[in-house]
């Protein structure tokens, strides 16, 4: 579905990503291994649309989208939970799940902003309320549904557990699962790397805009150098 191809992107004169590869199949949960700075959220950017890159690839079910701009990505089937949500915080609940749905204004998209609630039952008990009241894990949840409002195909999160109490990591890490299930595929960037390898398909190790390792999710998290550097173990 995704392919990524000497990708190279940077801040002025700084370069954050070196030639960075890798590939995602349809269906998978692939998830980026790396520390604070690795280029891990960058990539992200980049593959989204709102980091320019100074060279390589990036191709979408077979298209080359690097000249395609973000807004026109999201309608191609590429959404991003972006870190720290990001959320419209003076607007309700149902304004922001519906401000997802702007790449497909025009459409009634009353039915899919059921399917959000039937999702994530809280956001109906809370669809009126200001997005900014809401807990972290609740903001979390509607960041999600928000990225979901566009249809996506791809969907890339960024920390999506970050600052969350291990009770509501474990609930969003089981929310990305059932994403899979429903048939999205997905790009995750989580600092909890064991909790990530754990529900991944298969990983990439990027360490100062390098991609140096690859493979199953499980022979990553096995991989002692890995263990030492990221796992604490």
């Amino acid at each position: 579905m995704l392919s990524v191809e000497n990708l190279r992107s940077g801040y002025g004169r700084i370069e954050a990503l070196h030639g960075v590869s890798l590939e995602i199949a349809a269906g998978e949960i692939v998830t980026l291994v790396g520390a604070n700075g690795a280029g891990k959220t960058t990539l992200l950017r980049a593959i989204s649309g709102v980091q320019p890159i100074s060279a390589g690839r990036i191709r979408f079910d077979g298209r080359s989208i690097e000249g395609v701009p973000a807004h026109a990505r999201v309608a191609l089937g590429i959404a991003q939970v972006p870190e720290g949500r990001q959320l419209f915080a003076p607007l309700s609940v149902e304004d922001n799940l519906k401000l997802g749905a702007w790449p497909r204004r025009g459409i009634d998209f009353t039915a899919d902003l059921q399917q959000i609630f039937d999702l994530f039952p809280m956001l109906r008990e809370k669809r009126y309320a200001a997005a900014g009241v809401l807990s972290g894990g609740q903001q979390q949840l509607l960041a999600i549904g928000r990225a979901l409002m566009a249809k996506p195909r791809l969907v890339l999160l960024d920390e999506p557990s970050m600052g969350l109490a291990p009770i509501l990591v474990d609930q969003i890490l089981n929310v990305v699962l059932d994403l899979k299930r429903k048939g999205l595929t997905l790009l995750l960037v989580e600092q909890n790397a064991n909790a990530a390898l754990a529900i991944a398909d298969r990983a990439y190790v990027l360490e100062t805009g390098t991609i140096t390792a690859s493979g199953a999710a499980a022979e990553i998290q096995s991989d002692q150098r890995v263990r030492e550097a990221y796992l604490g173990v």
